[in-house]
C-alpha cells in the first residue's frame, strides 16, 4: 500500500495542472464604461459657453436692422466685417491694447517675483507663530469685498500719485498676494526639504537656493499663478475705472464703456469690440493651457 500510494502521488504531480478558466475582471470593466451621467453634465456645462460665445460672434457680425429683424442666432447674410473696424477706431484700440498689455505683463511679472518669495518664508516657517499668524492674516483677506475699501483706495492712490499704470500694478500684485500665497504654500511644502539641505551643505545661500532650485521647481504653480493674474488684470473693470484719472491710460474694458449710451447701445460694434479684446487672451491660454492643467493637478496633490 505504500508503495502504491508513493506510485500516485508521483504521478499526480507529473501530471500537469489543469488549466484554469480566466475570468474577466469586473473592475476592469467597470473602469472602461462610460459615465453617461458624467458626460451629459459635461456637455450643458460646455452649452452654457458655447452659446454665449457663438451669439456674440453672430452679432458682431450684423448690422442693426439684421439683429432687430431675428431672433439674434441667425447667421448674418451678408457679413458686416466693417463693425470691427470700427471698434478699433472708436476705442482707440491700439492705444488701449498697449496700456492693458503693459498693465497685465507688469502685474504678472511683479506677482511671481513677490507671491513665489513670500510664500517661500512662510512655508519654510510654517512651524513659527509669527510666520503662521502672516499665514493665516493673508488669508483673512480672501473675505474682504472690494467695495468695501474702494473708496479709501481711491484717496490713498490720488494722495500717493499711484492713479496711473504703474499704480494699477502694484495694486493687482498686492491683492492678489492672498490667494496666490495660499496656492504658493500649499505647493511649496510638498517639495522635499532634502533638496535644499543638499543645497546648504555645499554652501548654498538661501536666496541662491530658492533662485536655483526652488523657483525652477514651481514653474507649474507659476503658469497658475501667471494665468489667474493675466485674466484679471486684462478683464478687470472696477478698479482702473476708480482708480485711473488719466483718459490716455484707459484700458481695455474702460474704452469699451463708450458703446453703454444713456438711452440705446451699439450692440453689433460693441461685440465686434468684445472678440478683440478677447482674442490675445484666448491665444495666450491656449499656449499655456498644459502648464495650467499640470499646476492645478499637482497642487491638488502633496
Amino acid at each position: 500500500m505504500t508503495t502504491a500510494g508513493t506510485a500516485l502521488g508521483q504521478a499526480e504531480a507529473v501530471l500537469p495542472e489543469p488549466r484554469r478558466r480566466r475570468t474577466k475582471n469586473v473592475a476592469d470593466d467597470d473602469s472602461r464604461k462610460i459615465n453617461w451621467w458624467v458626460t451629459a453634465l459635461i456637455a450643458v456645462c460646455s452649452l452654457t459657453i458655447l452659446i454665449p460665445l457663438y451669439l456674440a460672434v453672430v452679432v458682431a457680425l450684423k448690422t442693426p436692422d439684421q439683429l432687430a429683424a431675428g431672433t439674434g442666432f441667425e447667421w448674418p447674410n451678408p457679413v458686416r466685417w466693417e463693425n470691427f473696424a470700427e471698434a478699433w477706431e472708436r476705442t482707440s484700440f491700439p492705444q488701449a491694447l498697449m496700456n492693458t498689455a503693459m498693465i497685465t505683463v507688469g502685474a504678472v511679472v511683479l506677482t511671481l517675483l513677490t507671491s513665489s518669495v513670500v510664500a517661500y518664508g512662510i512655508a519654510r516657517n510654517i512651524h513659527r507663530p509669527f510666520f503662521k499668524g502672516v499665514f493665516f492674516y493673508l488669508l483673512a483677506a480672501l473675505f474682504i469685498p472690494f467695495p468695501i475699501i474702494m473708496l479709501p483706495l481711491v484717496k490713498q492712490t490720488s494722495l500717493l500719485g499711484l492713479d496711473n499704470q504703474a499704480g494699477m500694478i502694484v495694486l493687482y500684485t498686492i491683492y492678489g498676494l492672498s490667494l496666490n500665497i495660499f496656492i504658493y504654500t500649499a505647493y511649496i511644502r510638498s517639495i522635499p526639504i532634502e533638496l535644499e539641505e543638499a543645497a546648504r551643505v555645499d554652501g548654498a545661500s538661501t536666496w541662491r537656493v530658492f533662485r536655483q532650485i526652488i523657483f525652477p521647481l514651481l514653474t507649474p504653480m507659476n503658469a497658475t499663478v501667471g494665468i489667474l493674474t493675466c485674466v484679471w488684470a486684462w478683464n478687470d473693470f472696477i478698479m482702473p475705472l476708480v482708480v485711473l484719472t488719466d483718459p490716455g491710460a484707459r484700458t481695455l474694458p474702460l474704452a469699451q464703456y463708450v458703446f453703454q449710451g444713456q438711452f440705446n447701445t451699439d450692440y453689433t460694434v460693441a461685440f465686434a469690440s468684445y472678440l478683440m479684446a478677447m482674442a490675445p487672451l484666448l491665444v495666450v491660454y491656449i499656449f499655456s493651457q498644459r502648464w495650467v492643467i499640470s499646476g492645478v493637478t499637482r497642487g491638488s496633490i502633496k
